[in-house]
């Protein structure tokens, strides 16, 4: 990793963010980030062989740029990829790359199951499922060791998501390899075992795999509707005619993939900053009442998704640099959250941060839909961890993902002791 004094030193124009290859060696660039909130926090970037964007890295601006949907769109480009976006992209429409007003429409459809009120009645559900899988973890009591997104934070998302949806059981592992490959189709472990298959092929294979599964499955709960989003989704309407298959799929996707991915990063994340900073965690165990704030500070210091693109429909000025019509925005945020005239100690995880307004769950118009479920789970996981939790550390080096656009840690060795239930 480049030292603090070779990042001071060199130009702006050669740090790099988007680079996945980056993400998995050093984590976050949160040094490049902190020079641009204080030297150019909207940095114009080429992009080799591609089309330059512009970095955004300050929380005001992010903030004032996300209020205003109609003037700077989520389309045409979703995200910043090194390697370009997939070509599949084009085919996708859901909410991340739809603007008023069709967005609100399609947010609609399933907004009702996503409601704190909704979703406080899944409690019961997210307490039982996090109880059973740290009984399993727990064995006799005695000091074990495990992988915690294979045993914890990854099931249970999973676990709930799909119940959510009406995916069976027996189906499970077919959503959790879809997601992989999907979220993660430029990292070699999440590609099969064709050498010679591209990362775009891989993209499209689960892609399609995913596509045709929940059309045979909406078309089951139009003919026999239960209790699940599926049901929902597949009678859905969008100006009195059904929702369009093209978007109805796309819908699928984006729920599977968000639903699994960020908030298990942030479980997984929040586990390593706990045992990275133990003060921390010896305060949750001692008062886990803070559970809420330790949560909401864990989705501040993970941020899982790292950045989004906005396009500008004018020419526009931000934090006094001039931006042409239709150039790329690229709202970093992590950065945001690392903000020094926002934070206080930003660079110091504090499980009893107060105020802390971050924005890891975006903001305005396409603030995160699963906003409650995630803190539901987030909550659940770190009381019972509190609880439960005797002793735990790293057994081996963790794993970060490779990706500059979903961020995490994909596989974390633990040795532990935790308390039978």
């Amino acid at each position: 990793m480049p030292s603090q004094t070779s990042l001071d030193n060199s130009s702006l124009d050669t740090l790099d963010l988007i680079d996945p290859d980056e993400y998995v060696k050093n984590g976050y660039p949160h040094a490049a980030w902190k020079r641009l909130r204080q030297e150019s926090p909207v940095h114009w970037f080429d992009v080799p062989g591609g089309v330059g964007f512009w970095a955004v890295t300050k929380r005001r601006d992010i903030l004032w740029l996300s209020k205003q949907p109609k003037r700077f769109l989520n389309a045409p480009r979703l995200a910043i990829f090194e390697e370009g976006a997939p070509p599949a992209e084009r085919d996708i429409r859901h909410l991340l790359v739809m603007d008023p007003p069709e967005h609100p429409k399609y947010r609609a459809t399933a907004s009702s199951w996503f409601t704190p009120r909704a979703i406080r009645s899944r409690h019961a559900e997210v307490e039982r499922i996090t109880r059973e899988l740290l009984d399993e973890m727990a064995g006799d009591g005695n000091t074990r060791e495990g992988d915690f997104v294979h045993d914890l934070s990854a099931p249970l998302t999973l676990a709930v998501l799909a119940d959510m949806l009406g995916v069976p059981r027996e189906d499970w592992r077919l959503m959790f390899h879809w997601t992989n490959a999907i979220a993660g189709s430029s990292d070699p472990e999440f590609q099969t075992d064709d050498s010679d298959a591209s990362p775009e092929t891989e993209f499209n294979d689960a892609r399609m795999g995913m596509f045709q599964y929940f059309t045979a499955l909406s078309e089951k709960r139009r003919a026999d509707p239960r209790d699940d989003i599926v049901s929902v989704l597949a009678a859905s309407t969008i100006d009195g005619d059904p929702m369009p298959i093209r978007e109805l799929l796309s819908y699928f996707m984006l729920l599977v993939i968000a639903g699994n991915e960020t908030t298990r990063n942030a479980a997984s994340g929040g586990l390593l900053a706990l045992i990275e900073n133990p003060g921390e965690f010896e305060k949750l165990r001692k008062n886990p009442g803070l559970v809420d704030l330790a949560s909401e500070e864990i989705v501040r210091w993970t941020t899982p998704v790292i950045q989004f693109c906005r396009t500008p429909v004018e020419d526009v000025e931000v934090a006094g640099q001039p931006i042409k019509a239709g150039d790329s925005m690229c709202l970093f945020y992590p950065s945001a959250n690392r903000d020094e005239d926002v934070f206080e100690d930003p660079d110091v995880f504090r499980i009893d941060r107060r105020p802390n307004p971050h924005l890891g769950f975006g903001l305005g118009e396409h603030f995160c839909l699963g906003a409650s479920l995630a803190r539901l789970e987030l909550r659940t996981i770190f009381r019972q961890l509190a609880e439960r939790m005797e002793e735990v550390e790293l057994a081996g080096r963790y794993e970060r993902a490779r990706s500059s656009f979903l961020g995490g840690v994909k596989r974390m060795p633990i040795r532990y002791r935790l308390r039978p239930s």
